[in-house]
């Protein structure tokens, strides 16, 4: 790889390290070319990516960032998960390290957190952004049904009461 390739690399792991919302550092040592498809597969399907990059390059990119002290997690066959979701990408590879033990999490970052191995089962933990916005639209579209409910109560009470009213008239 010439030098030019390189800086561009450290860039993109720069832009990755400091735009993703979590990062997490895994081992894949012995993981077939099929499961490491299964995984990318299943990290994209929640908006997250998978990367694998030379160590050496992901800790000149990590120099000065906020998440540095992750540099030492970045030793032997190491991959990187992220997404822009604080979520998502840890609960990826927290699903599929449960499924398959060549995926060992070594820890993360989450912004300028540094995230040990139990700290990434608990972000994973967590309800996703989509999960969260739609518990918040719930708890703010019930109030309103509600009212509304109690608005058109005593208007269908009283058309029931006129309609048997008219209907004791007439009888």
């Amino acid at each position: 790889m010439d030098r030019a390739k390189k800086e561009s690399v450290v860039e993109d792991l720069g832009n990755i390290f400091m735009s993703s919302g979590v990062v997490v550092v895994a081992h894949y040592e012995g993981l077939t070319v099929a499961e490491m498809q299964d995984y990318r597969r299943r990290v994209g399907a929640v908006g997250g990516t998978v990367r694998v990059a030379k160590n050496r390059l992901a800790k000149i990119a990590l120099k000065g960032k906020p998440c540095e002290s992750i540099a030492s997690l970045l030793n032997g066959m190491t991959i990187l998960t992220y997404s822009e979701d604080p979520v998502a990408a840890a609960k990826a590879a927290n699903d599929f390290s449960k499924e398959n033990t060549k995926l060992t999490i070594l820890g993360g970052a989450m912004g300028e957190m540094v995230l040990d191995v139990a700290g990434v089962k608990a972000v994973a933990a967590l309800p996703s952004r989509e999960e969260l916005i739609s518990s918040i639209v719930g708890c703010i579209g019930a109030p309103a049904a509600n009212l509304a409910g109690v608005l058109t109560s005593p208007g269908s009470n009283i058309a029931s009461i006129l309609s048997s009213i008219e209907e004791n008239a007439a009888a």
